[in-house]
């Protein structure tokens, strides 16, 4: 495990702790190395007298699966040395993007590739994941989005043109380096929008999942909200939409979602509240069409450290791996 000690690793090696088929093996962070796990990480007393290594190829190496949990740009350096029989799960972007003309608009760097996208939900993806030693975690908002749009898009109901996105995340999806504006005396009682403009780096991932749902030449207007929580994302997504009416636009929903492990279509005037989902590895949404101004609406929610990353990296790995999709993962959240 690379990059153990933040956000994203410590949800890793929470869910990785409680799985039933696996043994945690070195775990590293570059700027922490030197220190026990415990003083980062005290929610998970069974690994607090732990050494963290550093973030090295060698103390990689012999394990049989590798999360990499690191910051944008440093994780293809490190996959490049890890041996092929090693499953490789990146946390991070480096490999979601298909175009590199996109990776290095918004990364500002050289494209290292792309690896098979860790979304089981998309058609046909399970497939894919079941095939391969190298996964693409998604990011957080593009999961959100893609699966509330997903049954729209492949019963046909929308053409991916003119999405709308306004989608408030926890502090969290920030990261655990400090920043003065998410000190809690700038964060308490307060929203603010960022990435406006089409500036944040999901915007490209949204865009390539939309196609992959069969959109063509699909266009999103997606602005960020930082909320004040510390996880959790609720998106409102909507589509214009004709001559569909709310009732069939459910049923597509509960068709598509009726076997899936993870995603919940809630039932009639129920909406979705990230609380719902803490914790969890659930995805809920509602959905409905306002026929005044012609569009599908889709209110859907996830916590952002768990089906937003860590949750479906290890779902994905399950895959993989050739266990059951459900192992070591709930869809039951945490309430109040």
């Amino acid at each position: 495990m690379a990059g153990c000690t933040g956000y994203a690793g410590g949800e890793v090696l929470r869910l990785a702790a409680a799985h039933p088929e696996l043994t945690i093996g070195n775990l590293t962070a570059h700027s922490n190395a030197g220190t026990k796990l415990g003083e980062h990480l005290p929610n998970l007393p069974q690994l607090a007298d732990r050494e963290v290594l550093d973030t090295t190829p060698d103390n990689l190496a012999g394990h049989d699966v590798v999360f990499l949990a690191l910051p944008h740009g440093a994780s293809a350096p490190i996959a490049a040395e890890l041996g092929a029989d090693t499953l490789v799960i990146d946390c991070g972007a480096d490999f979601r993007l298909i175009d590199p003309a996109q990776w290095t608009k918004f990364y500002g760097s050289e494209h290292a590739g792309t690896w098979p996208y860790g979304l089981p939900e998309l058609p046909g993806q399970r497939a894919k994941l079941a095939a391969t030693k190298q996964i693409a975690v998604p990011g957080c908002y593009p999961t959100n989005v893609t699966l509330s749009l997903l049954p729209a898009l492949t019963h046909g109901l929308i053409t991916g043109q003119d999405i709308t996105v306004a989608a408030a995340s926890g502090t969290s999806g920030a990261g655990k380096a400090a920043k003065p504006h998410l000190l809690g005396s700038e964060l308490f009682n307060s929203m603010s929008a960022y990435g406006v403009g089409g500036m944040h780096r999901h915007v490209p991932e949204i865009l390539q999942n939309l196609s992959l749902l069969g959109a063509t030449d699909p266009t999103v207007s997606f602005t960020p909200m930082l909320a004040p929580m510390s996880r959790g994302i609720l998106a409102v997504v909507t589509a214009p939409i004709s001559g569909v009416g709310a009732a069939d636009v459910r049923a597509a929903y509960a068709d598509s979602y009726a076997d899936e492990p993870f995603c919940r279509l809630l039932p009639p005037g129920q909406w979705p509240a990230s609380k719902s989902v803490l914790g969890s590895n659930g995805f809920q949404v509602q959905v409905t069409v306002d026929e005044a101004a012609g569009r599908l609406v889709a209110v859907g929610v996830l916590d952002n450290l768990t089906k937003g990353t860590a949750g479906g990296a290890i779902q994905s790995m399950n895959l993989a791996l050739g266990l059951p999709e459900t192992t070591g993962l709930s869809a039951i959240g945490v309430a109040p």
